[in-house]
């Protein structure tokens, strides 16, 4: 693609999420929301393959049902109050309609179908830009609204997606479909506790999208798509695989590393609500998020893949080596835990 027309494609995404960030009229929210899908389509597509043009078919149709159905829900909303401020949102209707809205532009359970498909026909470059950044704008909108939306819809999705995204993940063996799963999960995580505590919701996303970038970084410089590739990762960067493994245990929850802050402070946070069966429930079902984050582990770091070349160290014929990005975002990944009550008071 051209970088003129790259440049201009990715100042669009940024200018939608933007917008829709800033805005508390209904109207320009969905504007933003619509340039985004719009801009993000084609870098989606720019691969000229059939499994990243089919990703592009579906994360558009997906989307633009998404932004129809918010668009259809602001409008009930205005006709029953007289208002498009996002913040007035009073109609019971509107409520479930806007948070099914932002359920299917986000990939919660039942509505996460688009989710792995899309996935799967991207590079990890723009992977990181669907499961991080594209991820800011309807949060921000759930931000805006938490006091009004449906919550026990809301609460319903996330203990859904909690329990599916991991027990999904557990039969995947390409790297695209259990991240997209573990995607998932993790959105389960931080809409459940969203109504109850949003500030504890925005730093659980932050972490995460922290963690997820070490993570992809790591997979785009080692081009590994699949479980078995990961074994071949100690050739082609020595001090790679070590980073890679913790930082694949710190996204599946595993104390002492940065993934287990969250999930301590949204189980403290629903024990402290008086909803210990719902922190009981979300406690176990992480279990199985951790188990195949374990297997991804043990095969990058314990195991050697069979079709290895002749040439053990790879890593000595690489010509540029650019881990400076790596070495910046690892540690945050990694060790977090111990600046915890400088963080949350």
């Amino acid at each position: 693609m051209n970088p003129y027309i790259l440049t201009l494609l990715m100042s669009s995404t940024a200018t939608g999420t933007i917008i829709t960030m800033t805005s508390y009229h209904w109207i320009l929210a969905w504007v933003g929301l619509e340039l985004n899908t719009l801009s993000i389509t084609p870098i989606i597509a720019k691969m000229h393959h059939p499994r990243a043009t089919e990703a592009a078919t579906k994360y558009f149709l997906t989307q633009a049902a998404a932004s129809a159905l918010i668009l259809f829900s602001s409008s009930i909303n205005a006709q029953h109050a007289g208002l498009w401020d996002i913040t007035q949102l009073t109609d019971p209707q509107a409520k479930i309609l806007l948070t099914l809205a932002l359920s299917m532009k986000l990939g919660l359970v039942p509505l996460h179908f688009w989710l792995p498909e899309v996935l799967q026909g991207t590079s990890f470059p723009v992977m990181l830009i669907i499961i991080t950044w594209q991820k800011l704008a309807p949060i921000t909108i759930l931000y805006l609204t938490f006091n009004q939306i449906s919550s026990i819809t809301l609460l319903t999705m996330s203990t859904l997606s909690i329990i599916l995204g991991g027990l999904w993940g557990l039969n995947q063996t390409q790297l695209r479909k259990i991240l997209a799963f573990s995607s998932i999960a993790h959105l389960g995580w931080m809409t459940a506790v969203l109504t109850m505590s949003p500030n504890l919701a925005l730093f659980n996303l932050t972490l995460y999208i922290t963690i997820t970038l070490a993570l992809l970084s790591q997979l785009t410089f080692s081009s590994a798509k699949t479980i078995q590739d990961t074994g071949t990762m100690w050739t082609t960067s020595p001090m790679l695989m070590p980073t890679t493994m913790l930082t694949l245990l710190s996204l599946g929850g595993l104390p002492p590393l940065t993934g287990f802050l969250p999930k301590w402070l949204i189980l403290k946070e629903l024990i402290t609500q008086n909803m210990t069966p719902l922190a009981t429930t979300l406690a176990l079902a992480t279990l199985t998020s951790l188990f195949f984050y374990l297997r991804l582990a043990y095969t990058t770091s314990m195991t050697l893949n069979p079709n290895t070349t002749a040439i053990e160290n790879k890593w000595r014929f690489k010509t540029k080596s650019n881990t400076m990005f790596l070495t910046m975002t690892s540690p945050l990944a990694l060790l977090m835990i111990p600046i915890t009550p400088f963080i949350i008071p």
